[in-house]
């Protein structure tokens, strides 16, 4: 399936966010708090809304879901203050699973609950976050808020979504940059090791289009996903 890239402005701009919070001092050394690196899973669950596939030859209702996924998480968060910091989120880009939803069959291909394309995910996340109570509290609660950005690549349609297009077909998704929230707890373990977990909302919108020999198909999608993060993390 062919993709359509992220605006490269866009990917630009969140790289020069990540790179200038790297470089960022601490305002004062008596403020210093370490940064974390940290690493664990990342269990995401979709709460998708999508409208009814439109285009030549669809039936009524016809429409998608995704499955759920798990992925590697990665974060390094850049201390600010005791209390304030800065995270850039990701996860390794998982094999995303889409299924049709509505009929049971179009004509007489299985459609309902069927795997009929899989795509890969990259997502990273910015997020200003405060952590609750002292620096020196072994539980420490903690919230955040910004942005997500989206880009996704490939795409491959399963033999059953062929058959329900009516043959090859090719996808395009647009990127896709929304807000993102998050609430967790940081507990520490010993020295300089703490672990952390975390539940996430962010939005994440994208236009499809499906090009089947000129036929095309088009539906908005809005994964509205949600994450549970449980990871360990190493200050220095």
């Amino acid at each position: 399936m062919n993709i359509t890239y992220a605006p490269v402005r866009i990917a630009s701009r969140l790289a020069a966010a990540a790179a200038a919070l790297i470089c960022m001092t601490p305002a004062s050394a008596d403020d210093f708090t370490y940064n974390s690196a940290r690493i664990g899973l990342y269990s995401v669950f979709y709460h998708v809304s999508a409208g009814d596939l439109s285009g030549p030859y669809v039936p009524p209702g016809a429409n998608i879901d995704a499955k759920n996924v798990e992925t590697a998480y990665l974060g390094y968060v850049r201390s600010l203050s005791p209390n304030w910091g800065v995270e850039l989120a990701l996860g390794y880009p998982p094999l995303q699973k889409t299924v049709g939803k509505g009929p049971a069959s179009l004509g007489s291909v299985p459609y309902d609950g069927q795997i009929i394309a899989t795509a890969r995910w990259l997502a990273p996340t910015l997020l200003l976050e405060y952590t609750f109570l002292d620096p020196n509290s072994v539980l420490r609660p903690y919230i955040g808020a910004g942005v997500n950005y989206t880009n996704f690549y490939d795409r491959d349609s399963t033999a059953q979504g062929n058959a329900a297009s009516g043959g090859p077909t090719k996808l395009s998704l647009t990127a896709s940059v929304g807000w993102a929230a998050t609430a967790g707890v940081q507990y520490h373990i010993a020295g300089r090791w703490n672990a952390y977990a975390s539940y996430s909302f962010s939005e994440v919108k994208t236009d499809l289009s499906a090009d089947t020999a000129g036929v095309i198909r088009t539906t908005r999608i809005s994964f509205a996903p949600q994450a549970l993060v449980v990871s360990v993390g190493y200050s220095f």
